[in-house]
């Protein structure tokens, strides 16, 4: 017997939240990508990794406010906690991959194909396996087809948001790839879920208890402190609202000033 799928329980809070948080995380992490491009190679590693977790928790957080507003209406649906926060770590380490290889290859070619691919990978597995950390009286089916098409979908919009991140632009530029790659999050998940039908179990569960918000609001004070805290960082960085010409001119290195040195003096008679 197939369930009764309802993925908008909320009308359109949980959408529209849930592509927010995802643009928040977007605009965090690519403007920390952009400025790793403009720092000494020491400090690169450091944005770059506070973007790629920032970049991660966003797409995980958009992920699990949109689930709140999924059910099922014959069976309730539980979350099992290891599952759920190992899809976090693979969304940061897989876009930690594509973020690090266009801060270090830059934004164009090859690397930014690559880099764009794998975080568009990473977004979609960070997805599916949310998704098997779901529980419920029955069983989860996809249809390939669709399943496919919102893979291309991540990986198509996160190398657009790369390379307008690898543009080094000023701040609406970056909010602009920020709304792409929010695009892309939003747009992945909503048609996974397109892809997915309930087959319940012989004995289906008793509809009855703990609400998915429940459940999965308590999941997320981690990540969104953290993206909370990673607005700051980013906010107080004097170049992060810059524009071209001026981040070019603010990241070129400073000639050291000529030390002072007494004019030789001639001697009567020298």
């Amino acid at each position: 017997m197939e369930g009764t799928v309802d993925g908008f329980s909320y009308g359109l809070v949980t959408p529209v939240v849930a592509y927010l948080m995802a643009c928040l995380g977007g605009a965090l992490g690519l403007r920390c990508t952009t400025r790793s491009l403009l720092v000494a190679h020491s400090w690169r590693p450091g944005w770059l990794a506070l973007g790629s977790a920032a970049i991660g928790s966003g797409i995980w957080t958009m992920h699990f406010i949109a689930m709140m507003g999924f059910t099922v209406q014959e069976t309730p649906i539980h979350y099992d906690k290891a599952t759920t926060f190992a899809s976090l770590a693979v969304a940061i380490a897989m876009v930690g991959v594509g973020i690090f290889i266009v801060g270090y290859r830059g934004a164009r070619g090859t690397a930014l194909f690559t880099g764009g691919t794998i975080t568009g990978l990473g977004i979609a597995s960070m997805h599916y396996l949310g998704m098997a950390g779901m529980r419920l009286g029955g069983t989860l089916r996809y249809n390939t087809l669709t399943v496919a098409a919102s893979v291309v979908i991540a990986v198509v919009a996160a190398i657009a948001a790369l390379w307008a991140a690898g543009q080094i632009r000023g701040f609406l530029w970056s909010l602009g790839a920020s709304l792409v790659m929010g695009l892309a999050v939003s747009g992945m998940h909503y048609t996974g879920m397109a892809a997915v039908t309930v087959h319940l179990h012989d004995a289906p569960g008793d509809p009855s208890g703990t609400s998915s918000a429940e459940l999965l609001a308590p999941l997320m004070i981690g990540p969104l402190a953290f993206l909370l805290l990673s607005g700051v960082i980013v906010i107080f960085d004097p170049l992060m609202m810059l524009g071209k010409a001026d981040l070019r001119a603010a990241a070129r290195p400073r000639p050291r000033p000529t030390p002072w040195r007494a004019p030789a003096t001639a001697w009567p008679g020298a």
